[in-house]
C-alpha cells in the first residue's frame, strides 16, 4: 500500500471549485437523495470511454439514472455459476432492488473495445486471443455478431456497425436473465438500444422490427 498516493492536485483543485460552485448550489437536494435513498428511473449500460457522458446525452440531474459503464457496453449472458459478475450484479440490483423502468443499453462510435473484437475477429490481435487477456475474454461475448459484419469492405463502417451489434447482443443478453423477464412479462421493465455519434452528436434508438438503428 506504500505505492498509493495523494490526489493529483489538479483533481484536488477541481473538487474544491464543485464543492464551492456545483454542490452549494445544490446543497439541499443532494442531502434528500442522502436521507431518501435513490430512485432512479432508468438504469443505462454504457461503455467506460471517456467521452461518453451518459448523464449530459440524457439531460439526466442527480440520481435520475443508474449507470454502469464496462467495456464496449456489454452484456453476457445470464449464468449463475459462482463467479464474480459485475455487470450482471449491477442488472439484478437495478431492475430487483431499485426497480427501474427502463434499462437502457448505450453503444458509440469510435469503441476501441469493438475494434479489438473486430481485430480478434480478423486474426489481427494475438494479445487479446491470449487467455489471460481479461479485454479479450470480454470482448467474446460480442465475436459471434462478427458475422454480420464479415463481409463489409470499408472497415470504418465495419466497425459502426459492430459497434450496433455490441448494442443488440446485449439486449439479446438481457432477455436471459430471468428478473428481466418477468419484469417485460409484467409491463413493469422496457429495455431499449441506443447508439451515439460522439463527434457529431447524433443518438439513435433500435427497432428490434425493422431490425436496424434509426436517428431520433
Amino acid at each position: 500500500m506504500k505505492r498509493i498516493k495523494p490526489l493529483p492536485p489538479y483533481l484536488v483543485q477541481r473538487y474544491h471549485g464543485w464543492k464551492a460552485t456545483g454542490y452549494a448550489e445544490n446543497a439541499a437536494w443532494h442531502r434528500h437523495l442522502a436521507a431518501e435513498g435513490q430512485h432512479p428511473r432508468a438504469m443505462v449500460i454504457s461503455c467506460c470511454d471517456s467521452r461518453v457522458q451518459v448523464t449530459a446525452i440524457l439531460g439526466a440531474d442527480h440520481g435520475e439514472l443508474f449507470i454502469h459503464r464496462n467495456i464496449a457496453n456489454l452484456v453476457p449472458p445470464y449464468q449463475p455459476d459462482g463467479q464474480q459478475h459485475g455487470t450482471s450484479a449491477a442488472i439484478e440490483y437495478a431492475v430487483t432492488a431499485l426497480k427501474v423502468a427502463h434499462v437502457i443499453v448505450l453503444g458509440h462510435s469510435n469503441c476501441g473495445g469493438v475494434a479489438g473484437c473486430a481485430a480478434m475477429c480478423r486474426g489481427e490481435a494475438p494479445d487479446l486471443e491470449a487467455k489471460n487477456s481479461f479485454v479479450g475474454r470480454w470482448m467474446d461475448i460480442l465475436r459471434p455478431k462478427f458475422g454480420k459484419v464479415a463481409d463489409i469492405a470499408d472497415e470504418a463502417e465495419q466497425l459502426r456497425l459492430l459497434e450496433r451489434q455490441a448494442v443488440v447482443v446485449s439486449l439479446e443478453n438481457l432477455l436471459t436473465f430471468p428478473w428481466v423477464k418477468d419484469g417485460l412479462t409484467a409491463g413493469t421493465l422496457s429495455l431499449h438500444g441506443l447508439w451515439t455519434d460522439i463527434g457529431e452528436g447524433w443518438l439513435e434508438q433500435y427497432l428490434p422490427e425493422e431490425e436496424t438503428f434509426k436517428p431520433l
